[in-house]
């Protein structure tokens, strides 16, 4: 309904401009006339004092309207004013007050006097948009025509409106010509789009914060309540925008409150109230909204709820009774900053000055239940009395003159010294220094409304009660709120108690202090209420959205395993693993074949050990050296197949500890290599004793110029380069690297060394089983030759361990997982590399060491031919 009001008025604004002003016609009447009449004029109540400039202001005088029929057979009679409000005129008088004390200061606009025109908006929008118009075109029923329009607008500023939604309907028209309107009590959000209200600033925060204020609580679940007009419905559409953008919450229900009280609706209404699972309710309306609630509250007895009351219901006394407070106790509201404005009240009790103001008659006939000469018919009759001017405001009980609780009177105190230190500004700009094009600054006498509009963006100054004022690039003061709480008391009375403010700096974001410990709760706990539509997910499991409903309403699904969060689960770094109750990540414990754990203790002692006895061995064979049964058979390579084997042994120890790149490289290249040294150290072994037999027949001395030491020690030189060759084209090609496995187990990292190339870890293994079988096929030739000691038998037996171990460890290696499979490999090089340390050389040292008798040529030989 307030949005057809508005296009109706604004179309006949343009109508009226066209008519008036258009160049054309304005030029066939100059022809006529000399001069320019008002169609119609407003019949408002006003007070008008003369300046030098006038400043606008519009005011709830009077709270209801009367509006006549409109049967359009005769000239429409214009609405009358009913039913006096003592504040409204005190918010008036506030603004007649600060006008009087700057004209008195000498540092605020020298030899400049300002004056104003004050309209009554009579709680009608219609009203209120007529003054609007009034002040900005001006009420003089004849003006002379000029080429050149020049001189200074009626006014040059308006504080006011009251109503966000008169401030909505008036910004919106005198926006189009820049009037600058400073309104101290329109709290709506939607003033602060600085796209459709250019020009539109404000003493008293917007309504953006209640949001913040729900968020304090935690309050995510709430109803709102609105009034059925434009601030209503703009402040239920910025409302769920900011709570959708700071993610505070959701709505339970969004409800408009009637105008005209159906009682069917309110009775829907509080029913939904009472049902719903929100127990926080928001309520942005007027008084008489909340009366017509709270009737039918009552009526279905819905306790239990917190109620959080905008500002212009929070100071509500009508609201504050015994009979409500069983509902409305512990209300939680915000109130505009409460000021002090030294000389208020002196300037209040000398307001008979003006008896001529329409407005002050008002007022005296209000306040002494009198009325002047004339009075109306009858009035004396029935025992009316008549003013005589001569009363005393003193001795008559009013609030128009309680001043402990200056709230919008504060707030108009500042609108006026805004627009007077703007216009300040404009008389201080230095010639050729000013803002606008060419540096030219404004003209008091000529001066455009958007030129004002520049410097009040810009004012900043300190009232005398020490806030601070100045305007954001969306022309909203810096808030400043006191938190209200309604407290009813053990004794019956209700007080309204002030538990906190909020305050914004220009340097810090709002800042939200509350004293808990003073607030009332109206709940059995006394403690704040919880008001969330599904309670936060516990850790280790997400939110799912209930089809249909708002997205604070959710179940809880448990996160998978590996899966952490409470909002969305999402998965842990691959080193990480999910704790058990889902709530964090939890490192990975790393498994890899370790020095310090059980298995690798053994496998590390015994390579050592065998690292040991084969030094042991070394040095028996060294001591020993000049014996027959340690020459018997190439004591050099007996000396290098001891050295290789106890590399053999020192290799498995690669295998163990956390892998890393060079070891990974180095563990298969050492241990083929060492092998490889060691299993043809054997080749080399048996290929003698083949030719040495084969020499003892007529004709076979030959084959030993093959086989001296030189050959020999090339013979094994040559087949480890090949080893060796073998080794390096594997690194080169495809090297082993150390790998994070986690495909073995979910909580677990496998460190590991993978081959790189399985066909290079084939040739290295192939080829040492080559060597190997080639060896064990020589040594099982020889084992029958007729020696005394024949070391072709103990090859043959050291060979068959050797290849039952390897041919053993291909399939466990492969079947074997992480760590397991380091150990196999380890454990292969261990038992090979003692199953040819004690196959070979065992039988020699217990010879060596037991049996010296044995150690000699003729018991080798001697024994060789008793056997023959």
């Amino acid at each position: 309904m307030g949005v057809l009001i508005n296009t109706y008025l604004l179309l006949c604004v343009y109508l009226t401009l066209f008519f008036c002003s258009s160049p054309s016609i304005c030029s066939a009447s100059s022809s006529l006339l000399s001069s320019c009449k008002l169609q119609r004029k407003f019949h408002l109540n006003a007070m008008y004092k003369p300046g030098d400039v006038i400043l606008g202001g519009l005011f709830e005088v009077h709270y209801t309207s009367v509006f006549p029929e409109w049967t359009f057979t005769s000239e429409p009679q214009q609405p009358s004013c009913k039913g006096f409000d003592t504040l409204g005129f005190r918010h008036a008088m506030t603004m007649a007050f600060a006008i009087d004390e700057i004209n008195k200061n000498s540092n605020l606009l020298p030899n400049v006097t300002l004056g104003y025109s004050l309209y009554d908006n009579c709680g009608a929008l219609i009203i209120g948009f007529s003054g609007a118009l009034s002040l900005a075109s001006g009420q003089e029923e004849q003006f002379l025509l000029q080429e050149n329009c020049i001189g200074t607008p009626p006014v040059v500023g308006i504080v006011g409106d009251h109503y966000s939604t008169f401030s909505i309907a008036i910004s919106t028209v005198l926006g189009l010509y820049r009037m600058p309107i400073v309104s101290y009590f329109a709290t709506c959000s939607c003033l602060s789009d600085r796209q459709q209200f250019p020009s539109f600033f404000r003493t008293i925060p917007s309504d953006a914060f209640q949001v913040k204020f729900l968020k304090h609580f935690g309050w995510t679940w709430v109803g709102l309540l609105v009034s059925d007009d434009d601030y209503g419905l703009h402040v239920a559409q910025s409302f769920q925008s900011d709570l959708s953008k700071s993610g505070g919450g959701c709505l339970a229900y969004l409800e408009v409150l009637p105008w005209d009280s159906d009682p069917g609706e309110l009775k829907r209404i509080v029913y939904l109230m009472k049902i719903s699972t929100a127990c926080v309710v928001m309520v942005f309306a007027h008084e008489i909204h909340m009366i017509q609630l709270m009737e039918e509250v009552v009526r279905q007895n819905v306790t239990g709820l917190q109620w959080i009351a905008s500002e212009a219901l929070t100071s509500a006394a009508v609201l504050q009774t015994p009979h409500l407070m069983p509902y409305l106790g512990g209300s939680l509201g915000i109130a505009i900053r409460r000021g002090e404005i030294p000389g208020l009240r002196d300037f209040l009790l000398q307001i008979h000055w003006v008896f001529n103001a329409f407005q002050v008659r008002q007022f005296w006939e209000h306040t002494f239940q009198c009325r002047f000469a004339p009075p109306p018919a009858s009035w004396v009759e029935v025992g009316g009395a008549l003013c005589t001017g001569q009363e005393e405001i003193e001795n008559v009980e009013t609030e128009f003159l309680d001043l402990s609780n200056l709230r919008p009177e504060y707030n108009v105190y500042k609108a006026v010294y805004a627009l007077a230190y703007a216009l300040d500004s404009i008389l201080r700009c230095e010639p050729g220094r000013g803002p606008f094009s060419e540096h030219r600054c404004a003209n008091l006498r000529t001066l455009e409304p958007w030129q004002l509009v520049h410097y009040l963006q810009k004012v900043s100054f300190t009232t005398p009660f020490g806030d601070p004022v100045s305007f954001d690039e969306n022309g909203d003061a810096l808030p400043i709120y006191d938190i209200m709480n309604w407290q009813w008391l053990p004794d019956g009375q209700v007080k309204v108690q002030s538990v906190g403010e909020v305050k914004k700096s220009a340097f810090k974001d709002e800042e939200l202090t509350l004293d808990e410990d003073k607030i009332f709760w109206n709940f059995k706990s006394k403690k704040p209420p919880r008001s969330v539509c599904s309670e936060s997910c516990p850790p280790g499991t997400r939110m799912a959205r209930k089809k249909g409903e708002p997205e604070c309403c959710f179940d809880c699904i448990p996160c998978s395993e590996g899966m952490v969060n409470s909002m969305e689960c999402t998965s842990c770094p691959e080193d990480f693993w999910s704790s058990p109750q889902r709530d964090h990540c939890v490192p990975k414990k790393t498994e890899f074949l370790s020095y310090h754990e059980p298995l690798g203790i053994c496998l590390t002692t015994t390579s050592l050990l065998g690292t040991f006895i084969c030094a042991v061995v070394l040095g028996i064979f060294i001591y020993h050296r000049s014996t027959p049964i340690v020459r018997a058979n190439n004591s050099e390579l007996s000396f290098l197949l001891l050295l290789s084997l106890k590399l053999c042994f020192l290799c498995s120890l690669l295998f163990i500890g956390r892998p890393r790149l060079w070891t990974c490289q180095l563990r298969h290249a050492a241990f083929g290599i060492s092998f490889v040294l060691c299993v043809s150290c054997i080749l080399v072994k048996t290929m003698v004793v083949l030719a040495v037999f084969k020499a003892s027949k007529p004709g076979g001395e030959a084959s030993l110029k093959w086989f001296g030491a030189v050959q020999q020690r090339g013979i094994v030189l040559a087949l480890t380069c090949i080893q060796a060759a073998i080794c390096i084209a594997w690194i080169v090609s495809a090297a082993p690297v150390p790998h994070k496995n986690l495909q073995y187990h979910n909580d677990k990292i496998v460190y590991e060394c993978v081959v790189g190339s399985t066909v290079g870890f084939a040739v290295l293994l192939g080829y040492i089983g080559l060597l190997a079988i080639l060896s064990f096929l020589l040594a099982f030739l020889a084992r029958n030759l007729p020696d005394s000691f024949n070391e072709a038998k103990l090859i043959t037996f050291s060979m068959l361990i050797f290849c039952a171990v390897w041919v053993a460890f291909v399939p466990a290696y492969v079947n074997s997982p992480g760590k397991y499979a380091d150990a196999v490999e380890a454990f292969a090089i261990l038992a090979s590399s003692f199953g040819l340390l004690v196959a070979l050389f065992g039988p020699k040292c217990y010879i060596i060491l037991l049996r010296p008798e044995r150690n000699t040529k003729k018991a080798i030989m001697g024994r060789g031919t008793t056997s023959k």
